[in-house]
């Protein structure tokens, strides 16, 4: 088994390096923006992580992130939580499955929300389904992972600020390793 820490590091500095999908930032930029709101918020660690890596999918799944610009749902959200499943557990990587879903339900509980989306962002909202339906909207509810996804959503839109200052990857090291359950 390798290294969780070694395999997000060479994430990060390889294919998290690119422009992140039509945003000013890079992936890696906007997942370490994503961290920090958590940590500056006081998050758990669990939730702290979460952030850190909820678009890993976009490198580790079959369709890239580039093809869902292109047009293509790309899964991310499956494909990234089945990936850390190896490491984390399901308090990691549920809240990293309803990312994209948190997204849905947002732009249908809050209508205003969808106004405070970026334009890549209101893109891929179509290709991921639109605003939830009523019964989706119950569904995710129920679902017990869903208030942490809502949390990491906000984080995570906050997270593409290209003139934020971004801290290192190795700043959160001792935090995976510590929510890690295989190191």
């Amino acid at each position: 088994m390798s290294d969780v820490v070694d395999r997000l590091r060479e994430l990060f500095e390889g294919e998290g390096g690119r422009d992140y999908l039509g945003e000013d930032v890079s992936m890696a930029q906007h997942m370490l923006q994503a961290a920090q709101n958590a940590r500056a918020a006081d998050a758990a660690d669990h939730l702290v992580v979460a952030a850190l890596v909820h678009d890993v999918g976009h490198f580790t799944g079959v369709v890239s992130g580039r093809e869902l610009m292109a047009g293509k749902e790309n899964h991310h959200d499956d494909a990234g939580a089945d990936w850390l499943a190896e490491w984390f557990g399901p308090e990691v990587t549920e809240p990293v499955r309803l990312h994209v879903a948190a997204k849905r339900y947002l732009c249908a509980v809050e209508p205003a929300y969808i106004d405070a989306l970026s334009e890549a962002s209101v893109y891929t909202l179509d290709l991921q389904g639109g605003p939830m339906s009523a019964a989706e909207v119950a569904e995710f509810e129920a679902n017990s992972h869903h208030a942490d996804a809502v949390t990491l959503r906000r984080w995570e839109d906050a997270g593409k600020d290209a003139n934020a200052s971004t801290v290192d990857f190795e700043e959160f090291v001792p935090t995976i390793r510590a929510v890690a359950t295989t190191a």
